[in-house]
This record gives C-alpha cells, sequence and structure tokens, in this order.
C-alpha cells in the first residue's frame, strides 16, 4: 500500500512545515499544486521532497481534482495546507500500510485548534470525511457547483479512522477575515450558477441563526475567546456571502 499525499497552496510558508513534516511520516509520494505563492512554499515543499507545481486558480474543487490526478499511487490521501495529521493517525495509517486494508475508502475527523492549544479541547466537535481513499472508488470532482469534497464513485462501505487531522485554520484574525472575503467572492458565483436565489428577510435574520450554529450547535464555545471570535467571523461570512449575492443581483439589473 503506498500512499500519494496532495494538498494545494498559496503563500503558505507559515503552516506549510508543520503541514508536510507530519505528512512525510506516511506518504510515499508528496503533491503540492499551488497557483502563484510569492514566499518560500516552493522552497519548503521541496525541502521535504514534494513535487511542486504550478496550476492557475479556478476554484477549489478544480485545484485539488488537478492535485489529486498528478498522484502517481493508488492510495490518496488529501490534506489542506492548514492541516496537520496527529500522532495517533499517523500511527493509524502507517499500521494500515503494513496489512491488507479492510476498506477501500475512509473517513477521518478534522477538529479545529486555535493559538495556544496543545491538544483539541474536550467536547470540540469534529467533521468526520473521507480524506484517504482508493482512486478507484472515490474522487474529488472538478466542478464548479460542488465542494472541496471527495465523493463515491462505486458503492462501498467506507472504514473510519480515529486518529484527527489537527486544523488551523487562520494565522490570526485579520486573516481569517480575508479568507473569507475571498470565499465569498467564489461561492456567489457558484450560487448564481444554481439559480439561487436570497431574499432580503434571509439577509436579516443570517447573522443571528448562524450565530447560534457555530455556537452552539457546532460546540465553538468550548474555544473559549477563539470559539467566541471564530463564530463571530462565520456567521458574519454567511451574511457577507448573501449580501454580496443580492448586490450583484442587483446591479445586474440596473440599466448600464
Amino acid at each position: 500500500m503506498k500512499i500519494s499525499a496532495y494538498l494545494v497552496t498559496k503563500n503558505e510558508e507559515k503552516r506549510l512545515p508543520a503541514t508536510l513534516k507530519a505528512i512525510s511520516e506516511v506518504a510515499d509520494e508528496i503533491i503540492v499544486v499551488d497557483c502563484g505563492s510569492t514566499d518560500k512554499t516552493e522552497e519548503i515543499a521541496k525541502q521535504f521532497g514534494a513535487k511542486f507545481i504550478f496550476h492557475e486558480w479556478i476554484s477549489f474543487a478544480h485545484q485539488k481534482n488537478y492535485a489529486q490526478n498528478q498522484c502517481q499511487n493508488d492510495w490518496l490521501l488529501s490534506v489542506d495546507a492548514d492541516e496537520v495529521l496527529s500522532g495517533a493517525l499517523i500511527k493509524e495509517i502507517l499500521k494500515l500500510k503494513k496489512t491488507n486494508p479492510k476498506h477501500k475508502v475512509y473517513n477521518v475527523k478534522i477538529v479545529d485548534m486555535y493559538k495556544g492549544f496543545k491538544k483539541p479541547k474536550r467536547w470540540a466537535k469534529k467533521y468526520n470525511i473521507i480524506r484517504l481513499y482508493h482512486k478507484d472508488y472515490a474522487t474529488m470532482k472538478a466542478d464548479l457547483l460542488t465542494e472541496d469534497r471527495i465523493s463515491l464513485t462505486q458503492k462501498v462501505k467506507i472504514g473510519q479512522l480515529n486518529g484527527p487531522i489537527h486544523h488551523y485554520s487562520f494565522l490570526n484574525i485579520s486573516h481569517q477575515v480575508a479568507k473569507f472575503n475571498q470565499y465569498t467572492d467564489e461561492v456567489i458565483s457558484t450560487a448564481q450558477k444554481k439559480k439561487k436565489h436570497y431574499t432580503v428577510f434571509r439577509l436579516i435574520t443570517e447573522f443571528p441563526r448562524q450565530f447560534f450554529i457555530y455556537y452552539f450547535k457546532k460546540r465553538q464555545f468550548v474555544n473559549g475567546f477563539w470559539g467566541f471570535v471564530v463564530s463571530m467571523n462565520s456567521a458574519y461570512a454567511r451574511f457577507l456571502k448573501i449580501a454580496k449575492y443580492i448586490e450583484r443581483e442587483r446591479i445586474e439589473k440596473c440599466p448600464k
């Protein structure tokens, strides 16, 4: 069982070393697809023996699909540049490589980490999604109408890995706000292609509704200060997406 790990980057010199150090423990090949970094991202990637490839940005899904298709091995591991495989997950994957895997596709738990955290907070919510898979049974689709999520191409039972991936989603608050601004620009284009429609009432109610979801339902309250900040910013990003969408609709309807 040989594994190709792939990720996409742009100006990730601060987070990339920890990400690649962990990946290099389990991967036989590392593919880094970049859309134009101006920092030391390429230099760091090559220090860890990664194959560094430039590819023009279209969307997250397109970029990851391209990275996936550069991999030489049948088993693929999808990791983001802001994620670090935990020690427990590394041990699980190494053990899996020594045996005949029972499943062809595996879910992995993703848990948020913030500055000052040595480990995830107890009761923090984990997102469980496909990250390790045989390319004959699952794929990362390149479609503007889909999110950057791996989906099954054959009906198979999905296995479960218990060790988590630690997700360091932002360097600081300014970085998070900038990410949300870029992300909302991209998703409104997708929403238009899906012919979605947002009302002004939805705009007014979106922020408080999403804050409740993030802070309580998604259990960000267990993360203290950072959980509150993330919930506020995430709720605002949801509001911003709808505001930008309505703005674009109104501009397009205005006579030139």
